[in-house]
């Protein structure tokens, strides 16, 4: 799998993509692979205040049920609601249709810290 170049990445297997000062965030190719088949996300509350790396999700597979960390702080401006009743949205795609929430970014400089597609891959085969 090649992974966009337009985002963002954290070793967490969190995707960013900003446009001004909301990020979009969803999960990696690489992790609803490793999930298997999502069956439920407990997702984030809109307008609460989170801090970057923080646990501010749940997605359930049917093999486990595992922490969606955020990349970025911030605010939650918006969550994916079509994924309630479509969570396998995630599985077919999980860098498109299948983001998870949105968040006004409250420090742009935490995106320096994430990892661009290629140093994702390289982090990726390190990890295998």
């Amino acid at each position: 799998m090649s992974y966009p170049n337009d985002r963002k990445y954290s070793k967490e297997h969190e995707w960013v993509i900003v446009e001004g000062d909301i990020a979009t965030v969803g999960v990696t190719d690489h992790a609803q692979e490793a999930l298997g088949d999502i069956v439920y996300i407990d997702m984030p509350e809109v307008d609460a205040e989170v801090e970057a790396h923080s646990s501010i999700a749940e997605i359930e597979s049917v093999k486990a049920v595992s922490d969606v960390y955020t990349p970025v702080s911030g605010s939650i401006t918006e969550v994916n609601e079509a994924l309630d009743g479509s969570e396998d949205t995630v599985n077919s795609e999980p860098h498109g249709a299948g983001w998870l929430f949105k968040i006004r970014l409250s420090n742009m400089g935490e995106l320096d810290e994430l990892m661009d597609a290629e140093a994702y891959a390289a982090f990726l085969t390190e990890q295998a």
